[in-house]
């Protein structure tokens, strides 16, 4: 790794002959400097989070929207990681369960079900160095790099590079353990500073610092995306976690690494905030129209199923809980006849194009 100072933090050579990196203090010294475009940007961001809060009212069952956004969120997060595995995929085996569970589904699930946790947490403990820990232990829980520490910070140095390289070769190798846990202790303090920054900077900062830090030994990209949406929920920004970055940031994955870089070299700490909030606000009306979309989609196919019957327009609702569904699940949920159940799902095909499995 070369050697590099900045306002962000500086390498520090180790007593093995290699340099670790070992960020700065939080908030930034000197203050992030807002001028007209970084303003531009934060304006348009909160525009669109707000616009996607309100849309979020209009759902005739915001929980459903929220469950089927935090599986879209897993998939895209875990993609990042290299963790190949899709939506469908992840909804077929949560609809069978006597379906096999692959390494890459286990892990997608393990990231919804540590979303849940770490969103009803918030209702107990505020976002800190503890909670981390524990949505980091149900991340890891019985999938790959279950066996390194999970809901522990590490205690050995780790590296970030080309397969096979060393820590004198590696790209970029994170702050020795003892200047970790200084650094942790910072970045719990900088969570907790409601005053110093707009909310979303703030979230740009801080997602940012845990990367440069990464004090885990496995998981931590999804941990620190994890943390963007716990952010934004524990301060209210959005009621309802319906935001997240893992799509701007997959579609823009290099760029990303970059400017993670630049502010590691080169402390450009607002050229970064400028992407993050570029991506919020490019998320959040993508949020927004989707919501929309389902509004208007649900709407049309209640209109058809008051043509048919009552078993019908029951079904709709479900169908929304449920994407994949056969005819032994509209059976069950419906409590009525195989035959009925087979009748009311073909009567909602013939109107609308559905991606439904009629199977046994």
């Amino acid at each position: 790794m070369i050697p590099f100072n900045s306002r962000a933090g500086k390498t520090v050579p180790q007593g093995s002959g290699y340099l670790a990196y070992v960020p700065a203090p939080l908030p930034p010294d000197p203050p992030i400097s807002f001028d007209t475009e970084l303003i531009r940007l934060l304006s348009e961001a909160d525009l669109a989070l707000g616009q996607l809060a309100g849309v979020a009212t209009l759902l005739p069952n915001p929980d459903l929207f929220v469950a089927m956004y935090v599986r879209k969120e897993a998939v895209l997060s875990s993609q990042i990681e290299g963790i190949q595995c899709t939506l469908d995929e992840v909804l077929q085996h949560e609809s069978d369960v006597e379906g096999v569970r692959t390494r890459a589904i286990g892990e997608v699930v393990n990231y919804v079900e540590a979303m849940n946790y770490g969103i009803a947490r918030l209702d107990t403990l505020p976002l800190s160095l503890r909670l981390i820990r524990e949505v980091h232990g149900h991340l890891m829980q019985g999938v790959r790099g279950e066996q390194k520490d999970p809901g522990e910070f590490r205690r050995t140095q780790n590296w970030i590079g080309p397969q096979g390289c060393t820590l004198a070769t590696a790209t970029f190798v994170p702050p020795p353990v003892p200047e970790m846990l200084e650094a942790l202790a910072n970045l719990e303090a900088f969570l907790h500073d409601r005053d110093s920054l707009p909310p979303v900077v703030l979230c740009a900062i801080a997602h940012a610092q845990f990367e440069t830090i990464p004090p885990f030994l496995d998981g931590n990209g999804r941990v620190g995306r994890l943390l963007v949406s716990l952010l934004l929920h524990e301060r209210r920004v959005l009621t309802r976690p319906l935001l997240y970055i893992s799509l701007f940031l997959k579609q823009n994955r290099q760029e990303y690494y970059d400017r993670l870089m630049d502010v590691r070299q080169k402390g450009h700490w607002e050229a970064w905030i400028k992407f993050f909030l570029r991506g919020i606000a490019q998320v959040s009306r993508e949020a927004s129209l989707t919501a929309q979309r389902i509004v208007e989609f649900r709407e049309k196919m209640m209109l058809n199923a008051r043509a048919y019957g009552k078993n019908e327009l029951a079904l709709v609702d479900h169908l929304f809980a449920y994407p994949i569904m056969d005819i032994r699940t509209a059976e069950r949920l419906l409590g009525c006849s195989y035959v009925t159940a087979a009748n009311a799902l073909q009567s909602l095909v013939k109107d609308i194009p559905l991606h439904t499995t009629h199977s046994a």
